[in-house]
């Protein structure tokens, strides 16, 4: 017996209402875990940052994540305050249009 999550894609459905799209964007999940929810919009995103403080979930987020999206995926292990005081700006040029936390109270 397999669990699916959402099938019925509800959720990434209300992401879309609240957040809009996400085309070209360059996007922060925090508390992104195993990318269950990184995978459903992150083809669409011109990058994105996961951070989460599992490296467990880290792990095999990486080893989940599709070929094609190794150039625009960037996992890390890590806090929001440690991420915050480490992430180098200027060296990534990367401001995010769009910072998701997702069931990660």
């Amino acid at each position: 017996m397999s669990v699916q999550l959402d099938p019925q894609g509800r959720e990434i459905r209300a992401l879309l209402q609240v957040a809009g799209e996400f085309d070209g964007k360059h996007v922060l999940e925090i508390g992104c875990g195993d990318g269950r929810l990184t995978w459903r919009y992150a083809q669409r995103a011109a990058s994105v940052v996961g951070i989460d403080p599992n490296a467990d979930k880290i792990a095999r987020a990486i080893s989940m994540t599709p070929e094609d999206y190794l150039g625009r995926l960037d996992l890390r292990v890590s806090d929001l305050e440690a991420f915050a005081l480490a992430w180098p700006k200027e060296q990534h040029g990367v401001l995010f249009d769009l910072v998701l936390l997702s069931w990660s109270l």
